[in-house]
């Protein structure tokens, strides 16, 4: 398997203070074919080779790269779940299935997920418009060419019945720790439950918000078209959740700077000393690192180094930076010297 040695992610864009990417994703089903959950293997390679033999445009550079799950190794799988370009469900999974990752890795479609195909595009920041126009470019392309399955009634037939309709899920990536800080988080949670809202972890459905970065989606596309949820998200969720995570960093600034400070300067302090780090407290302190770029009291470091190794930092990433790295002792012992070197630096 073949990967950039840099993930898209790790690049800023705009609203990068609290957006830190941008994400689409369609669910689409064969017509003709049981959903994968019920299908035979016969069928589901059957989907695939459909799939993986639809002729593509220019767009998309003539064609993917298609990795088939069943021929990588678990270091390679857990690298494409570290990137975002799979699901941990997907990873996991054990039906005959494939991803195939454009040339930025900026779009992947997985085939045989829990839909026939969950086409995904991602980019950096506040960019909902650009990732869903690529990702409407792959849909129509594709479907130019395969039949999906779709009721006039209902739009389009999924597994789940939440993803049925058009199919979108809208969401971005929240860094999040002024609303954590200033106990405000729980009363955000509790607004996004009304407005049918998921707010989920680090890697998405059933993981937890290490560092207080959350994924926040759309849990019902049913009676909304594309253009809807998008300009909901773009107009409404958004900047409203936006301006909520400045106005709590700004009354942390105001009514408890020592613990902001305290929370950076201490995090920046144990990462230039530590000899041993595991993956999820480097993910905190570089999380608290973040926060202090943002607010201006760490001026000697960039903020697209700590994207880097945010993504780093995590278990496949490290293994691919270095080889020693194979089990959890040489893993927090690599770990730390990679931070120490590149915030000395």
């Amino acid at each position: 398997m073949r990967l950039r040695e840099e993930s898209s992610t790790v690049q800023v864009g705009p609203e990068a203070d609290v957006v830190m990417s941008s994400r689409i994703r369609l669910a689409r089903n064969l017509a003709g074919f049981p959903f994968v959950g019920r299908a035979s293997d016969a069928q589901r390679h059957e989907v695939l080779q459909m799939v993986t033999r639809a002729p593509l445009g220019q767009a998309f550079g003539g064609g993917l790269t298609w990795v088939n799950m069943a021929q990588t190794t678990p270091q390679e799988r857990q690298l494409l779940v570290e990137r975002h370009l799979v699901s941990r469900h997907f990873a996991d999974s054990t039906v005959p299935r494939t991803v195939g990752v454009d040339a930025e890795e900026t779009l992947s479609v997985m085939v045989n997920e829990e839909d026939h195909l969950r086409i995904q595009t991602i980019l950096p920041g506040a960019r909902l418009d650009h990732a869903f126009e690529r990702a409407r470019l792959f849909d129509q392309e594709i479907e130019s060419s395969i039949d999906f399955a779709f009721s006039a009634r209902w739009g389009y037939l999924t597994a789940c019945p939440t993803n049925v309709g058009c199919g979108v899920r809208v969401g971005v990536m929240l860094h999040l720790p002024g609303l954590r800080y200033t106990g405000e988080m729980e009363r955000v949670k509790r607004a996004a439950k009304d407005m049918h809202l998921a707010m989920r972890g680090f890697y998405g459905e059933g993981t937890e918000a290490v560092g207080n970065f959350y994924q926040v989606s759309n849990q019902l596309t049913l009676g909304f078209s594309e253009d809807d949820l998008l300009r909901r998200f773009t107009q409404e969720t958004v900047p409203q959740l936006v301006e909520y995570e400045r106005t709590a960093r700004r009354m942390l600034v105001e009514s408890n700077r020592p613990l902001l400070e305290d929370k950076v300067f201490r995090a920046a302090a144990t990462l230039r000393a530590a000899r041993l780090l595991g993956s999820e407290e480097a993910t905190k302190l570089l999380a608290n690192i973040r926060l202090g770029i943002c607010m201006e009291l760490i001026p000697d470091v960039s903020l697209e180094l700590v994207q880097r190794l945010l993504l780093q930092v995590q278990p496949a990433h490290l293994a691919r930076i270095d080889a020693t790295a194979t089990d959890d002792d040489k893993g927090r012992i690599a770990r730390a010297a990679l931070v120490r070197r590149a915030l000395r630096a």
